[in-house]
């Protein structure tokens, strides 16, 4: 395993309701095996809505949602003003690719919580409300045919604790072979 400081916490966010964008918080808790505390998709089984239709007792692989900030002044140079927690993320990183990080790469955020990466969030139409076209911004094929998810990542909580703005990340990889993330 590797082990790298890696980036920052820019914001963190939160909702009980199972509302499009979170609003931004002093601090969040997060809580072994279950997500951000006092979130509405905090639990060890799925809570997004559209998957619990599916199979309420599936285990719920999207307990805390991670967004890169550099995404948000990329998409502002088309025209588009996001600020953190509009998207739903629960943590707003700064300086860390996400997008290309392994699955089960493991963050340390701030002295204690630690998350462990799960897969790609697969965005949906709601995020046009926020603004008109985003969404293309955000899942698009590339020149080789293949699908690009820019929406963040989405992870478990593998060990709790408080996470602040201004915290530092800390990433551990997994051992070798990584394995691309996939859509979860």
């Amino acid at each position: 395993m590797t082990d790298s400081l890696a980036g920052t916490v820019v914001a963190v966010a939160r909702d009980d309701g199972h509302r499009f964008s979170k609003p931004t918080r002093d601090s969040i808790t997060l809580i072994e095996g279950l997500g951000v505390e006092g979130d509405a998709h905090a639990g060890a089984t799925v809570k997004h809505r559209s998957r619990v239709r599916r199979d309420p007792s599936s285990p719920n692989l999207r307990q805390v949602h991670l967004m890169h900030a550099e995404l948000f002044d990329e998409v502002a140079r088309r025209g588009h003003a996001v600020a953190p927690g509009e998207l739903g993320e629960n943590v707003t990183t700064s300086g860390i690719d996400l997008l290309s990080l392994p699955r089960g790469a493991r963050l340390t955020l701030g002295d204690e919580a630690v998350i462990e990466v799960t897969g790609l969030r697969n965005p949906c139409t709601q995020i046009n409300g926020l603004s008109a076209g985003l969404m293309k911004e955000l899942i698009h094929v590339d020149e080789d045919g293949a699908t690009v998810r820019l929406a963040g990542v989405m992870s478990v909580v593998a060990r709790g604790g408080v996470v602040r703005p201004g915290d530092g990340i800390r990433v551990t990889l997994p051992d070798e072979p990584h394995e691309p993330l996939p859509v979860v």
